[in-house]
């Protein structure tokens, strides 16, 4: 068994990176999207896990969902070097921000309700 140190996948920066605004947009429009950064920020964090912790959510969405949040630079993936492979994700310091807008929606989802 190997037990050197993890190895974080570099976050991809570029020139055409998209907006906030697109990335907000595309957060709050899937249901999805949200459940994984609620997930990642309550410290389930392995994919599996992840998976296990929410009804419905099949791998391959879930897949679909880090990777953009990966490309968004919300979350990075963290592989360790061991047998067997053990992968997890964490928020980057962009996301530990971004997820902020999750307190903003059930905030405003907790007033709703309180107005009824």
């Amino acid at each position: 068994m190997q037990t050197s140190q993890p190895r974080s996948t570099p976050t991809k920066f570029s020139s055409s990176q998209p907006s906030v605004a697109h990335i907000v947009e595309h957060t709050l429009g899937c249901k999805w999207m949200l459940e994984v950064l609620r997930l990642i920020r309550a410290g389930i964090n392995r994919p599996g896990a992840m998976t296990r912790a929410t009804e419905g959510l099949t791998t391959k969405v879930l897949n679909e969902r880090l990777s953009d949040l990966i490309n968004f630079g919300v979350v990075e993936k963290i592989a360790y070097p061991e047998i067997p492979p053990r992968v997890e994700y964490k928020l980057t310091d962009f996301g530990d921000r971004f997820v902020d807008i999750l307190d903003v929606v059930d905030n405003l989802e907790e007033y709703r309700q309180n107005r009824r």
